[in-house]
């Protein structure tokens, strides 16, 4: 059974949060926050009213989770107290520790997200490596991973490119994540992933290498501006294509943006190319590409802001977008992650999405950074 310094623990970890998260000021906040949604013009401007609705959201989201710190943590105090009486076992116990532990280490993690960035949706991109079939299989397999994980959080998701490989998997696909914290989470998974195993589609059997690449940016919403030059705009249209349920269309639904940005602090130019097939619609299409395009271009500008910041740290680990972050080696039953060195066995568990715990250990050891 857990002892009386555990309960401490947890008693103190349970009061820290409270001043963290200020419980009392935004206890208050949100009672001057739902006040302004009862307004009978309220919903004369639906933009300002969703904006509105999204502040209450956050708060009530706060609050909840921590109330649900507090609950646990004083039905653990009680069920300490009652094992002597045999109202509780010390197994019931051992139970409550575990619950409420999870639960604050979870509001603990969501309140190291406290940036800007992190609070927005998520673009992510997969790019198969080199290799062929084997490396396109490979990137099906990480975009399955992330659509599992993004259920189990009760995301929403929208494919928003897909090409297919030329024998299995995909060459690139693009998943939309919207949620509240989907980038702060999401961010850990940029780099290139490692896959090793043997092939089934090597005749040999041989054991085979492959890799992808993971690229995230936030989904930028309407709170943020974002300027785009139309004048250095262009547009390709085509075909959408796709197996699995995507559109297939014998119409040029299918939009392909081109953008001409110049880095105003450098003058270096670089063409920023963005491609999207969700819709049945062109119209539709070329308004997401625009979206997203706004979302790379508010990824540049927060890129800029982290190396300003990393020139301050300068004795802080630098975190290398374009390096091998994780490998998963199937026969060895092993996923590790090269940033945190956190491994684990259970290869399958990980492949159907449980990747909280290497989200984890990314936002403690790097801060959130």
């Amino acid at each position: 059974m857990i002892t009386i310094d555990q309960l401490k623990d947890v008693l103190e970890r349970e009061q820290a949060l409270r001043g963290y998260l200020d419980v009392d000021a935004k206890t208050i906040q949100l009672e001057e926050e739902e006040l302004k949604t009862q307004a009978p013009e309220f919903w004369n401007d639906s933009k300002t009213a969703e904006a509105q609705m999204k502040i209450v959201r956050e708060l009530k989201g706060w609050l909840k989770a921590y109330g649900e710190v507090k609950s646990a943590a004083e039905e653990l105090q009680l069920a300490f107290d009652f094992v002597k009486d045999e109202i509780v076992t010390e197994e019931e116990v051992d139970a409550a520790y575990a619950k409420t532990i999870k639960l604050i280490e979870d509001l603990e993690l969501k309140n190291m997200l406290r940036r800007e960035e992190d609070q927005l949706g998520a673009v992510l991109k997969i790019n198969a490596g080199a290799g062929g079939t084997e490396s396109q299989d490979w990137a099906s397999m990480l975009f399955r991973m992330y659509q599992r994980w993004c259920e189990d959080k009760g995301y929403k998701t929208t494919v928003t490119n897909w090409q297919d490989g030329d024998d299995a998997g995909i060459k690139t696909a693009t998943l939309q994540v919207e949620g509240d914290i989907a980038y702060g989470f999401l961010k850990s998974e940029n780099g290139v992933h490692r896959l090793v195993r043997v092939s089934p589609y090597n005749a040999q059997g041989k054991r085979m290498t492959s890799f992808a690449s993971v690229f995230v940016v936030p989904l930028v919403d309407d709170s943020i501006e974002i300027e785009v030059n139309p004048a250095n705009l262009s547009w390709d249209t085509f075909r959408s294509s796709g197996a699995g349920g995507q559109n297939v269309n014998k119409v040029e639904t299918g939009v392909r943006l081109h953008y001409n940005y110049t880095d105003p602090d450098t003058g270096e130019s670089q063409e920023i190319v963005i491609e999207n097939t969700e819709s049945r619609s062109q119209l539709g299409n070329r308004e997401n590409a625009l979206r997203l395009l706004k979302s790379q271009l508010y990824e540049i500008e927060l890129e800029k802001r982290r190396a300003a910041q990393a020139q301050i740290e300068a004795g802080k680990k630098k975190i290398e977008w374009g390096s091998q972050i994780r490998s998963y080696v199937f026969d060895d039953r092993r996923v590790k992650d090269h940033r945190t060195n956190y491994q684990t066995s259970d290869v399958n568990g990980v492949m159907d999405g449980d990747l909280d715990d290497f989200i984890k250990a990314y936002l403690m050891e790097f801060g959130g950074a």
